[in-house]
């Protein structure tokens, strides 16, 4: 009885046998999230003119009054924020309900 065997396959080299073991084993695990990705935003550091202009019409007339409302409203950063809220608060535009030093809350004032 002979048994025919097939041409003798090419012994792969010990680099190619750990390249395919852990090509493997980044394979078979599935990752179901990516991470936390923060939204960078690109906020002004100074009022320009046509920010200016809504910071005097659209924030006065606003009910509840922060730094972050306005960060969110009229894309500046947080410290351009509490400088504008301070401003308005002294010009009597807006009216102080809580200040703390962690988080400003102002009102509109009615008159």
């Amino acid at each position: 009885i002979f048994i025919i065997m097939g041409p003798k396959v090419q012994q792969k080299t010990k680099e190619q046998k750990m390249a395919a073991a852990m090509a493997g084993a980044r394979a078979k695990r599935k990752k179901w999230n990516k991470g936390k990705m923060h939204e960078k935003i690109n906020a002004k550091v100074l009022f320009d003119d046509e920010g200016w202009q809504r910071l005097q019409a659209e924030v006065p007339k606003m009910k509840l009054i922060t730094p972050s409302a306005l960060v969110e409203r009229l894309k500046i950063n947080a410290s351009l924020a509490r400088a504008a809220c301070l401003y308005l608060a002294a010009e009597g535009k807006i009216a102080a309900v809580e200040q703390h030093h962690a988080q400003m809350i102002f009102t509109r004032t009615t008159a």
